[in-house]
């Protein structure tokens, strides 16, 4: 059996395989994407004189296609060159060409007897040992391969993608009868480390398990909406992060999806069901009309939701389901929603929101939970063969903070049994005969371990070796060192590891301590040392309000105390004589990226999106930051070639003077935050362990701390240069006079002062320039300005 896939072939290439492809190609993995041949010129076709036998016409689809890849949003590309691995072509003139790929993925028309013709072109053409796989969301997977080949059935599965397939976790695979084992368990192992996917095993029913719980409880929601008289504004207003759900909610998450797509999976499911069952997934008549009237969501303008611009600026307004106008948007603010707006973590809010019978929230709450968690127990054996696998499901699908019997363990699962039987719910038969048994609850941690309900006993839950979760280990071994802001922690192999838990993870003095600390105790007792977390984000930067209090009440003593600290630690890091490694991911800007770019190495998930940001709160960067960048793009330059070091200074200057933001870690590299010699993880909970192995090759490599280095500078000329540009765009109206302020700043730091060019400076004096430079800004009242709008408004202020 293949043991690798190097290359790969997407049939479809809509918005699904275009997608499916891009993330494959963003892998590294070329990849030929096919569609069917046009039957129809376009008027822009018969003006050049085409015809339907031109290769142009014929592969129009597929070529548009790709070319939208460009333009879509949330970018389905972390980098511009993934589209060069991306070979389009037509399902008429290259299905000869599967016989050269190792993994064809079809993604055509959801028709089943569409599907089987494809498929039985595809056996064709492949060579055996291939894995083939659909991406349906709701066909029979058994029903599309019966009458192709044996080898064709064995290497024959589903692989449902979850849209966008860049951003979603979920990857479900739906083995059939027929499917070697062998092959599950590679799909699943790929899908992990290769995808850096959540990978479930679900069964062949309709909608597998994510969109068949998932399309139950928005429809139960849409229900209970109407039963008790909310409005929808009222309803995403505590169906979101109050009860571990996305910020999305409901309805903005359903506007997002498009109602058409929506409508289509309920259906999918109401035509092969019954009873009770069918009854949810059948389609509300207001819905229905919105679909009629074109009023499908995001995709076309309004939906459930409808934003209005004015003079003023933009109002969001929400659909009145009984009258099919759009009215100002309402919030549900009760007892309930007060008291759970005080608890910290979904599973107290979610607890003291049900907790509240007969007020408004919490019942609206109790009556959308309680039938989504009996209907995932009575799935469970028919959809999957664990609770584990629906709860993760629904957690990397829908992105629910807690899966079904994790929200029953939450709010008390013998309580909230109780009072379902009180409301005359019937429980599956399963869960009374588990209480009766004495067995509290779905999951129990016992020194580290985590086990979950199953058949009548509990059972160990497995995680990928690759998984290391911070919370598991301080339980198991508690942590080495800690304060407020960060702890140090055994990673084990002779690595630790310093994990931020700060507020957003912003850098104050508590963790420049621990960082220099978790040094000290590195180099005398380990082989090197991860910085790392597994917050939302890697780190936010430095604490902007406590340096804007400081400023503000003109401490500037202690403000430049603070920065020598930061530059001093940022220093360790960089010149610690065990290799210390760095794991951003998600947000890595400001003080997140100084803290990165010194290190040995950097392990960067694929989703980092690192920049030095501080020109958007009027300063720059103070803690090394410009430094560090300029210095890691000259190390990038190739050897024994001439290079203009103005045009480094200049490229440096832009991206920071522009609060440049890659949108990937690929794209981090392009702008040279990561060199060649940093690595990227695909699948952000391998990131650690990722992390903790490129300590433990540079420690046995004869890791040694870098020598001290001396920058050259572009002096006067580049100052000038610098300063040229900037004042061009003040003139064109593209920067404020505070803009200029700041650039000037800016470009003295990077020419390393009134020197000539070529000079070399110690590292020292540029970082005396951030210092001084900074420490002149925060005292500008615009910056000042600019930094209260931050914290209040979280966007920049132009003044």
């Amino acid at each position: 059996m293949k043991q690798s896939i190097k290359r790969a072939a997407v049939l479809g290439s809509g918005v699904m395989g275009s997608g499916i492809a891009a993330h494959l190609a963003n892998l590294g993995i070329p990849t030929l994407m096919l569609d069917i041949a046009p039957q129809q010129l376009t008027k822009e076709e018969e003006k050049k004189g085409l015809s339907l036998d031109d290769r142009v016409v014929r592969n129009r689809i597929a070529a548009q296609s790709k070319q939208a890849l460009k333009k879509q949003k949330p970018s389905p590309i972390t980098t511009k060159k993934s589209l060069d691995l991306i070979e389009i072509g037509n399902m008429d003139d290259d299905m000869d060409k599967l016989v050269d790929v190792d993994w064809i993925i079809e993604v055509v028309v959801e028709d089943l007897a569409i599907k089987k013709k494809v498929f039985a072109d595809v056996d064709k053409y492949r060579k055996e040992g291939t894995f083939i796989s659909s991406n349906t969301s709701g066909i029979s997977i058994e029903a599309m391969a019966s009458d192709c080949s044996e080898d064709f059935r064995k290497h024959f599965l589903g692989t449902h993608f979850f849209n966008p397939p860049r951003y979603l976790k979920l990857l479900e695979i739906i083995p059939t009868k027929d499917t070697d084992p062998e092959v599950v368990a590679f799909m699943k192992r790929f899908g992990e480390n290769v995808l850096g996917k959540g990978v479930v095993e679900t069964k062949d029913t309709p909608n597998f398990i994510a969109n068949r719980i998932g399309t139950y409880g928005l429809l139960v929601t849409v229900r209970e909406m109407l039963n008790g008289g909310y409005s929808i504004g009222e309803v995403d207003s505590v169906t979101g992060p109050m009860i571990g759900r996305a910020k999305s909610a409901t309805f903005r998450t359903l506007d997002v999806v498009g109602l058409d797509t929506f409508i289509h999976v309920a259906n999918n499911v109401y035509d092969q069901v019954d009873g009770k069952e069918k009854e949810v997934f059948a389609i509300p008549a207001f819905i229905s009309k919105m679909k009629a009237n074109g009023w499908l969501g995001a995709k076309t303008g309004q939906g459930f939701f409808l934003k209005k611009k004015d003079k003023t600026g933009s109002t969001i307004y929400e659909l009145n389901p009984e009258t099919l106008e759009y009215e100002d948007r309402k919030k549900l603010k009760t007892a309930a929603t007060e008291m759970a707006n005080q608890e910290k973590g979904a599973h107290r809010k979610l607890k003291t929101l049900i907790s509240n019978e007969g007020d408004r929230a919490g019942d609206l709450v109790w009556s959308i939970l309680k039938p989504v968690c009996i209907y995932a127990a009575e799935l469970t054996g028919e959809i999957a063969d664990d609770i584990v696998a629906i709860d993760n499901a629904m957690k990397w699908g829908f992105g629910w903070e807690m899966g079904p019997f994790e929200t029953w363990d939450a709010i008390g699962l013998r309580k909230s049994v109780e009072r379902m039987e009180v409301e005359g719910e019937v429980i599956p038969s399963w869960i009374i005969h588990m209480l009766e048994k004495g067995n509290e609850s779905f999951y129990k941690s016992d020194n580290g371990n985590v086990y979950y309900y199953d058949n009548e006993t509990y059972k160990q839950k497995t995680f990928n070796k690759k998984e290391i979760n911070l919370k598991q280990l301080k339980e198991i071994n508690g942590v080495i060192k800690k304060n407020a802001g960060a702890s140090l922690i055994d990673l084990g192999d002779g690595v630790a590891g310093l994990e931020f838990h700060s507020k957003s993870n912003a850098i104050g003095l508590d963790i420049i301590q621990m960082v220099n600390e978790a040094i000290d105790e590195v180099e005398e007792n380990y082989q090197g040392l991860v910085i790392g977390n597994q917050g939302k984000n890697f780190c936010v930067g430095a604490n902007l309000g406590m340096m804007l209090m400081e400023a503000q009440d003109d401490n500037f003593f202690e403000l430049d105390m603070v920065i020598r600290q930061f530059q001093n630690m940022a220093m360790r890091i960089k010149y610690s004589n065990k290799p210390i490694v760095t794991a951003p991911f998600n947000m890595a800007v400001g003080g997140g990226a100084e803290v990165s770019l010194p290190a040995a190495s950097i392990q960067a998930s694929a989703e980092t999106y690192m920049g030095l940001v501080e020109f958007g709160v009027g300063l720059i960067p103070g803690g090394g930051g410009t430094k560090e960048l300029y210095l890691k793009q000259l190390r990038n330059l190739p050897k024994g070639i001439h290079f203009d070091l103005s045009k480094v200074a200049n490229d440096v200057f832009e991206k920071i003077a522009m609060a440049t933001v890659s949108t990937s870690a690929a794209e981090a590299r392009e702008n040279g935050f990561l060199d060649q010699s940093d690595k990227i993880s695909v699948n952000p909970d391998h990131l650690l362990h990722d992390a903790k192995e490129n300590v433990l090759a540079l420690a046995n490599a004869g890791y040694q701390a870098p020598m001290r280095e001396k920058i050259p500078v572009v002096g006067d000329a580049g100052y000038a240069a610098m300063l040229l540009g900037s004042k061009s765009l003040q003139l064109s109206g593209y920067a404020s006079e505070h803009d200029l302020k700041i650039a000037e700043k800016l470009a003295y730091v990077l020419s390393g002062g009134r020197i000539t060019n070529s000079t070399e400076i110690d590292e020292q004096v540029m970082l005396d320039l951030e210092r001084e430079a900074f420490l002149s800004l925060i005292g500008e009242p615009k910056t000042q300005q600019r930094m209260q709008h931050m914290l209040l408004k979280g966007k920049p202020l132009r003044n």
